[in-house]
């Protein structure tokens, strides 16, 4: 990727800001998963629904510890089945009230979040420099998921930090799996081919 345009996105992540790029899956409307006030921004901007929690990018399973997230052996194996790919998995945060107020504004009352280890290393080199990222599908709710910039520009306009173009975008969206207490239950095959076969695992 163009390390100019790396460079200005990393430092608009940072200083939290917002903005349409590509994925390891498609365009996606990113902003700090840390940072509350640009979650806000980016909810009030895709007119997301208040109830629906985010899929957050991050740059290793270590960046789980950030949510206070450590996942059991079994869940473990899971992941290194899936991860580093185009599988998002939505894992339980602990009973512990505290952590769970903490990140009410990216769990929306579900007590759940959801992450995705992206494979192209260009993307977790990005993300190793911004921290995990909120990156839902860069469009607004009932409406298709832009295949190019100029799509978005229709959506967002100058409500953005940055566009980076990285051309047509022909991509199914991740693959999206819960695992809680009662098992693995896939949400949605997406873009990894056989996830399905994991439903039993």
């Amino acid at each position: 990727m163009n390390k100019l345009k790396t460079a200005k996105v990393i430092k608009a992540l940072r200083e939290g800001g917002m903005g349409v790029m590509p994925t390891d899956t498609i365009y996606g409307l990113v902003g700090s998963a840390l940072n509350k006030r640009t979650v806000y921004r980016l909810i009030r901007l895709r007119r997301r629904d208040l109830k629906k929690p985010f899929i957050i990018l991050i740059s290793s399973v270590g960046d789980l510890e950030l949510f206070d997230i450590t996942p059991g052996r079994r869940t473990q194996a899971l992941l290194k089945m899936w991860w580093p790919g185009k599988v998002s998995v939505i894992m339980p945060l602990k009973r512990d009230q505290g952590i769970r107020r903490a990140f009410a504004y990216l769990h929306r009352g579900t007590n759940r979040l959801a992450f995705r280890l992206p494979k192209p290393a260009w993307l977790r080199n990005l993300l190793s420099e911004t921290g995990p990222l909120v990156a839902p599908s860069a469009n607004l709710p009932d409406k298709p998921a832009v295949r190019t910039v100029r799509e978005a520009k229709k959506y967002f306009g100058n409500r953005v930090d940055f566009y980076w173009d990285a051309g047509k975008l022909e991509r199914k969206p991740s693959a999206l799996v819960r695992i809680d207490g009662r098992g693995v239950t896939v949400l949605r095959p997406g873009a990894a081919a056989g996830i399905s076969v994991l439903k039993n695992h």
